[in-house]
């Protein structure tokens, strides 16, 4: 996970806790723990000491934290193999959960679309942070009467996008976080290339040191491909092909995870109509993973449950307590 969204995703735990009056215990990932560890320590500077707290470490300090008595409360923003450990851990002592899982969203594409027109809403909604988000757009289904002119309109759209080191001020997109998840990565866009899919754009590391990956659009991409059915978090997405809408949905409502979705059409109101029928915890019209502090945000199915934002995020941190008189 990249600092910056580190930084973003320990904000929006943090501040609902504080503001509900609990002491926060933040551990953050092994991957991304400096970031973390300065805005805790700006934030100490104006709270009473004890209040805000930071542990690091490797994986085996989570299971301490998720399974002590002390702890009222567990949110986590991670994998679902790790969600369910998490769960597992905080079992035995009934710990209240907030779980935001992995997502792998499908957007789909209906034929009223002007392909030119959506081309960079569906290319950021995909590739922001170098699709290293949980509610990145990470499947997308188009219309067979403008599948190939989407295809073409992103490809050219990515051809005005440099991926590169952050400290060149032309880089729009970075390196994918670690060596583990740029070889899964690679490894997947390759294995789609064996099984007939076609590589529109990159589909090879970039030369040189660092974990960089190019923007890679994978056409005539089906399910049963692991690219398809698995959640990649990097800068691939394949593309895939329907005729019948309510294929379209059954497609992206087959796989046992529900974090996002979106619709792309002329038609605002069919969209919405056919976004209540996307099972997701947030499903979007014409944009996706666009997400807003006074609006809860959280996954259905495998993709945990419990949400941040807004009232319902902030009761995540209370409990109920009634008193008769």
């Amino acid at each position: 996970m990249a600092p910056f969204i580190a930084g973003v995703l320990t904000v929006w735990h943090i501040m609902p806790a504080l503001l509900a009056g609990n002491v926060v215990v933040i551990k953050p990932s092994p991957y991304t723990p400096l970031s973390t560890l300065r805005m805790v320590e700006l934030f100490q500077a104006a709270l009473p000491k004890g209040v805000l707290n930071a542990v690091t470490g490797s994986d085996e300090i989570g299971p301490i934290l998720t399974s002590h008595p002390a702890v009222a409360k567990v949110c986590f923003t991670g994998s679902t193999r790790t969600g369910r450990a998490v769960m597992s851990s905080a079992a035995p002592t009934l710990k209240r959960l907030t779980l935001e899982l992995g997502g792998n969203d499908a957007g789909i594409v209906l034929p009223d679309c002007d392909p030119a027109a959506i081309a960079e809403g569906l290319f950021w909604g995909a590739l922001i942070n170098n699709g290293q988000t949980c509610a990145a757009l990470k499947r997308l289904y188009v219309h067979d009467a403008i599948y190939d002119a989407v295809c073409g309109q992103l490809v050219s759209f990515a051809q005005g996008i440099k991926v590169g080191d952050g400290t060149d001020k032309a880089s729009l997109l970075g390196p994918i976080q670690n060596r583990m998840q740029f070889e899964k990565v690679a490894g997947l866009v390759d294995r789609a290339r064996q099984e007939g899919a076609r590589i529109l754009c990159g589909g090879e590391p970039i030369d040189g040191p660092g974990n960089f990956y190019p923007v890679t659009f994978v056409a005539d991409a089906a399910a049963g491909m692991a690219l398809v059915d698995e959640e990649q978090f990097g800068p691939a997405l394949p593309i895939i092909r329907y005729s019948s809408i309510d294929d379209a949905l059954e497609q992206a409502n087959a796989l046992n995870v529900g974090l996002g979705g979106s619709i792309w059409s002329a038609d605002t109101a069919r969209a919405r109509d056919l976004a209540m029928q996307l099972e997701c915890g947030t499903a979007w019209v014409n944009k996706h993973g666009a997400i807003r502090p006074d609006v809860p945000f959280g996954g259905v199915k495998s993709s945990g449950f419990g949400v941040e934002f807004g009232q319902h995020g902030l009761e995540e941190f209370v409990s109920l307590h009634v008193i008769h008189d």
